[in-house]
């Protein structure tokens, strides 16, 4: 699942800056979510009850928060477990990642042919056809279950934190985020006429993160570009966007009692789906 809309820099919330002076926001929702419960759980781990831990009361949270500091890339795909192949792309920003990454489920995506042939030549309206299609029967946005033929080897991921590269780090990141039962559903698939050589999805993400016995996601509205290159007509570039800021995710998560107060959960697809068909926007 990853440029996002939150506050401004002066009213940001980051779990994980040490002076909380100027504190800012997790650019990728679920990655806000994650980083919250990372500090709690590596605060709790470095737990030891010291004269200097006395001395200085807040010490032991800050260590657990330093230490996931790191996390400002999508959690999809800096979470990874250590089974990665040999094109690996992504670097991790500290061990503390690397390690939690290694505690993320994994369900098994062999069955995948990652070097079935490429359907280049495609138009930009059948790339979009087929896009759509196998969405919204494999929902690979959360399941992983992606079609390689369709990108390109040289396919890059990006967005304001992290740049990733092959569609099987992709994939296989996304994969071990989500829970089996969380859904990606296709609200509209189509060319954008606005941006070159680009079909965005436009699509609904529910469903739970896999941290621990499973995080639920409050339902939210996510915008995927997708560009192909004109020579092979294959996604060589995609990039994500998101209804929701981070620290409205997190505190539906943690702090249930606060949802009256912020972004309802977006409606059931159907619903978004005719609103889209009468407004051309969710």
């Amino acid at each position: 699942c990853f440029p996002s809309q939150l506050l401004n820099s002066s009213s940001r919330l980051d779990c994980c800056s040490k002076d909380t002076s100027h504190l800012r926001a997790m650019d990728h929702p679920v990655q806000t979510m994650v980083c919250f419960a990372m500090c709690y759980v590596t605060t709790v781990a470095a737990f030891q009850p010291t004269p200097a831990l006395f001395a200085q009361p807040t010490s032991c949270f800050g260590a657990g928060c330093r230490a996931v500091r790191g996390l400002r890339a999508s959690t999809a795909l800096r979470l990874r477990m250590n089974d990665q192949g040999p094109n690996e792309q992504v670097d991790y920003n500290n061990k503390v990642i690397e390690m939690f990454g290694g505690m993320l489920k994994s369900t098994d995506l062999d069955q995948i042919e990652w070097k079935a042939p490429k359907r280049e030549g495609l138009s930009l309206t059948e790339m979009s056809d087929c896009l759509e299609a196998g969405l919204r029967e494999r929902e690979w946005f959360v399941s992983g279950n992606i079609m390689p033929e369709l990108f390109s080897d040289n396919f890059k991921f990006q967005d304001p934190d992290v740049k990733l590269e092959g569609v099987e780090n992709y994939a296989r990141g996304v994969n071990k985020l989500f829970d089996p039962s969380s859904r990606a559903e296709v609200v509209d698939c189509s060319v954008n006429t606005d941006k070159p050589n680009t079909v965005t999805v436009t699509w609904r993400l529910s469903g739970k993160v896999n941290l621990g016995p499973g995080v639920t996601i409050k339902p939210y509205v996510v915008y995927t570009d997708l560009v192909t290159d004109p020579a092979s007509g294959l996604v060589v570039f995609q990039e994500d966007r998101f209804s929701i800021p981070g620290w409205d995710l997190l505190l539906s998560a943690f702090l249930p009692f606060l949802q009256p107060f912020l972004t309802p959960p977006a409606p059931p697809v159907e619903v978004l789906v005719k609103t889209f068909a009468e407004t051309g926007s969710v």
